[in-house]
């Protein structure tokens, strides 16, 4: 039986130019290998499977070439390149950190670097899982790694770059390895499928590229695993089926729904998501990068962002037109809170329902409005059919006192309401009686705050200002005032004390030095200072503090008072040395103790 190879060992590159998305840093290596300009320590980083310990390796192999090509690629033909690629070379050495990560094996280690190679110009060492040693491993390393001798050349390989001592990154050349991008890992798979004579859909390869996460052997594990399954012939449904999968069809589908309204179908889709075996968080997920591809879709210049096969990449441009932008932001952000909140909720499912129902608000003619629901519109406080009664008696206009404004805005005058120039009034009128021969004044409309071009809001606004004090008075009535205590002004004297701004800290301490007393009548309290320079500064602070007060005390009616002591009255804080004095005179025992045990005064 022959020997079965996997794709990931099978196709692993040999050169250079066969490494898949690190253009830049092969390039770099070859350049420097070029110009001999090679360091002792490479430090390679990057997540797994992106070809750290394949690079690794080839620059080992180039360095060593006896013949290098002049693209800076090694020959595979001589002897130590021969001896490379039958894994008999003793140029190259590595080292695995995770099972040898003691002080023992870098000393062993460090014996071996002294002797100098027998074919070719270096050795080199690879330790791979670097960030795998132990803190006296490092220790012991680093003097050999800072001044190694001159045929001997160390690449540390690590997918923890943050692990490893600065002490260790400082002595390297640090090279960081990027993901594979899902177009160039689509790529190179279609190569392995020609060569391996198997038929695969585009849209299945990108799928297996996807499910990578950027790292080419983990894409082609996968692509091995889905072989099998589909015995040579890989499809895009075979690959959804084997992978356990969201199909592409499930989000377009309740995309469809979510912009038709269709709350009821947009459950159900769920409820066959879940029913398939797919978890919550991973379907809202999937749903938030369906939006964000949609969205890169909507607009030519972030097109080349959607990495999606051809006719997929159809079907989003498709469905994107239907959308507005607004819509998208909003359900991207919809679905990015819901994935945030999925970890903490009790309740997973609702929580992605009431997420779908939300989303399915979004869509139609009102989106521009927060969802689906009815714009918020105010009634008027005021019926404009019918007309508004001042609160003030009108006075009659004579018709010949007719002014220049109402000449030019004769529309707006005939709105206000205007005596008759003939005919008996019918209902009684509200001015007290004018003796005769006497004219009724004149009244202009800016001594009433009535404007004549817009009559109408200065009557509303004078019934508004009618409301708010009728309504004022009325919560006046309503009003109780709370009994308070000693106790409780206290708590919020400091309270104040402490919320003063930083500028006036040795304030803020004398106030949380004052004991405020409350008077008899339970309203009032005193507040008794040492100076007048207190009594005035207190005094300034005054209306801020019965403010504070009343209003975590629910009592308007409180009012403080500010006193000098009297000179036989002592309000000033005690240290404790004058505490301790104070005690000691009515108790001189207090003084035979302290000189007995030694004690002093903190």
């Amino acid at each position: 039986m022959e020997n079965y190879i996997v794709s990931a060992r099978k196709y692993r590159p040999s050169t250079f130019d066969t490494v898949v998305g690190q253009k830049a840093l092969t390039t770099t290596l070859k350049n420097a290998i070029a110009n001999h300009k090679l360091a002792h320590a490479y430090l390679f980083c990057g997540p797994r499977g992106v070809g750290k310990t394949t690079c690794a390796r080839i620059f080992a192999k180039t360095i060593n070439c006896l013949h290098p090509t002049s693209e800076g690629e090694a020959c595979n033909a001589c002897e130590s390149c021969v001896a490379f690629n039958e894994q008999r070379s003793y140029n190259i050495h590595e080292l695995d950190a995770a099972s040898n990560n003691s002080v023992e094996d870098i000393r062993s280690l460090i014996e071996q670097v002294r002797i100098p190679p027998q074919v070719g110009k270096y050795k080199v060492y690879i330790i791979d899982e670097v960030h795998m040693l132990s803190q006296a491993a490092f220790n012991a390393f680093l003097k050999t790694l800072e001044e190694p001798p001159r045929h001997a050349i160390f690449i540390l390989a690590t997918t923890e770059k943050h692990k490893i001592l600065p002490t260790i990154l400082s002595r390297c050349q640090i090279y960081d390895f990027n993901r594979i991008s899902v177009n160039d890992m689509v790529e190179h798979l279609e190569g392995v499928a020609l060569k391996e004579h198997i038929d695969a859909e585009p849209e299945a390869l990108t799928v297996i590229a996807q499910k990578a996460d950027g790292g080419m052997r983990d894409a082609l594990s996968i692509f091995d695993q889905v072989a099998s399954f589909t015995n040579g012939h890989i499809t895009y449904r075979s690959v959804i089926e084997n992978l356990n999968v969201l199909d592409y069809e499930y989000y377009f589908k309740l995309t469809d729904f979510i912009l038709e309204n269709k709350v009821p179908d947009c459950l159900l889709t769920f409820n066959d998501v879940l029913q398939k075996g797919f978890d919550g968080n991973h379907f809202i997920t999937g749903l938030a990068s369906h939006f964000r591809d949609l969205l890169v879709s909507h607009d030519s210049a972030t097109l080349p962002l959607l990495e999606v096969g051809a006719s997929i990449r159809e079907r989003y441009l498709k469905q994107a037109q239907k959308c507005t932008a607004s819509f998208l932001f909003k359900a991207m952000k919809l679905c990015n809170d819901c994935d945030l909140n999925y970890r903490v909720s009790k309740n997973k499912r609702l929580l992605i329902e009431l997420t779908l129902i939300q989303l399915a608000q979004l869509g139609g003619p009102d989106e521009e409005s927060e969802g689906r629901s009815p714009k918020q519109t105010l009634k008027p406080v005021f019926n404009q059919s019918q007309p508004v009664q001042s609160s003030r008696p009108a006075a009659q206009v004579q018709p010949s006192t007719v002014s220049e404004s109402e000449a030019i805005y004769p529309q707006t005058v005939s709105s206000q309401p205007v005596a008759a120039p003939v005919g008996p009034v019918m209902h009684a009128n509200p001015l007290p009686k004018q003796e005769a021969g006497k004219k009724i004044p004149v009244v202009k409309a800016g001594s009433m705050g009535i404007s004549i071009r817009r009559p109408h809001v200065a009557q509303k606004q004078d019934t508004v200002r009618s409301t708010d004090v009728s309504t004022s008075s009325s919560e006046d009535k309503d009003y109780e005032d709370y009994l308070i205590t000693e106790r409780d002004l206290n708590v919020y004297w400091n309270e104040f004390a402490v919320n003063l701004p930083k500028e006036e800290a040795a304030n803020a301490a004398r106030m949380r030095n004052i004991h405020p007393h409350l008077l008899e009548d339970g309203v009032t309290f005193e507040v008794v200072v040492d100076n007048e320079m207190v009594q005035k500064y207190m005094t300034n602070l005054g209306a801020g503090i019965e403010a504070h007060l009343r209003n975590k005390l629910h009592n308007r009616k409180i009012k403080m008072k500010v006193r000098v002591s009297a000179p036989n009255e002592n309000v000033r804080a005690y240290s404790h040395l004058e505490r301790f004095q104070m005690m000691s005179k009515k108790n001189p025992d207090l003084l035979k103790l302290k000189e007995e045990l030694g004690l002093e005064l903190a």
